[in-house]
């Protein structure tokens, strides 16, 4: 019976100290398993190294470990244990910028060296998403040329609905070009004509014309004081036959209103290098116009007209205050450095 009781009582005391010991491990077991719950929740952890999961209570098949391990993506989330969300990169969500995008040159055009390439849209681009609408704007030549998009203020648009692309210098004659836009699917090929740079010196009341070598005066006539026309450097946009001017539509009450032939599109506020009676009289010798520059009507108009072509350069020296950049294409009014800060990727 003593040895029974003996036995007993060792095998209890014995029993008692497994469980004992299997209580403190389990303790152990769940002090680990919080601190590291407590981990993942304070700083997604999981997965940190080499992409290998910290497995909770319901582990995920060892193959599925695995894959995370190889494809680096077992970042946890901070979540339940054996659940944590495998982060994947998301795919870039189209940009509705590019809806209803336009170029201002059309395919297969001829340009003069001046022209800018200017991109609209429908509606404003928020500037948290310009350089990834940049990034989508791709020009190709087939000569070397340094050139830089600029978000410009259109006078007629919002902020953020005209994004423009210039070289450093004027493009130089004969120059395929190339526009690809890539979030619209557009296309146009175009190439740089010849040269033709037409200066207009307000003060001797002349125009410099300098086309393909040659060069050429021209008497004309610029805005009267008050009305003078924009100094700085504008690209002519289009020209038509004949144009109806009302001076009700720039402010000028009920000074004129009538057509004007053979007029070259200088601003989007109106100002135009066109035929002007008033030209036979005073070009060369007096400025009486009402900001556009005025040529004679006897052939000089017409010549002048017949050699235009969009993207040519008229530069107006002499004068007051420059036109803006978005008034029309006066892109070349800005340095080369303050272009390229208009850049989100600058």
């Amino acid at each position: 019976m003593t040895t029974r009781s003996s036995t007993s009582g060792k095998s209890a005391t014995r029993g008692r100290t497994t469980r004992t010991g299997r209580a403190r491990r389990l303790v152990r077991v769940l002090a680990a398993t919080a601190a590291c719950a407590a981990a993942l929740t304070l700083t997604g952890c999981a997965g940190i190294g080499e992409g290998v999961r910290v497995e909770g209570p319901s582990a995920i098949p060892e193959a599925h470990a695995r894959a995370d391990a190889e494809t680096g993506s077992g970042a946890g989330s901070g979540g339940e244990a054996g659940t944590e969300a495998v982060n994947v990169k998301p795919s870039p969500t189209p940009l509705k910028a590019f809806d209803g995008a336009r170029v201002n040159i059309a395919d297969g055009q001829t340009v003069g060296v001046g022209m800018p390439i200017s991109v609209t849209f429908d509606s404003p681009v928020p500037e948290s998403e310009r350089a990834a609408v940049e990034r989508q704007l791709k020009i190709e030549t087939d000569t070397a040329t340094e050139g830089s998009w600029s978000w410009v203020k259109d006078r007629d648009l919002a902020d953020g609905q005209r994004v423009d692309y210039r070289p450093r210098t004027y493009w130089k004659p004969g120059t395929k070009v190339t526009v690809r836009i890539g979030g619209a699917n557009l296309t146009r090929h175009f190439t740089i004509g010849r040269s033709l740079i037409a200066t207009v010196d307000v003060l001797r009341h002349t125009m410099t014309v300098e086309k393909d070598g040659s060069t050429q005066r021209i008497p004309v006539t610029a805005g009267a004081p008050g009305m003078e026309t924009w100094n700085g450097t504008m690209v002519v946009s289009d020209k038509q036959r004949r144009v109806f001017m009302d001076s009700r539509s720039v402010g000028y009450g009920d000074s004129y209103a009538g057509w004007y032939g053979y007029a070259v599109h200088l601003t989007a506020s109106g100002t135009y290098l066109h035929e002007n009676p008033k030209a036979n009289t005073y070009a060369g010798r007096q400025n009486v116009t009402h900001g556009c520059v005025g040529l004679a009507d006897d052939g000089t108009a017409k010549r002048f007209y017949d050699q235009v072509i969009p993207g040519d350069v008229v530069k107006v020296t002499g004068s007051k205050e420059t036109v803006a950049v978005g008034n029309g294409y006066g892109d070349w009014n800005l340095s080369w450095e303050r272009w390229k800060a208009g850049s989100e990727l600058s």
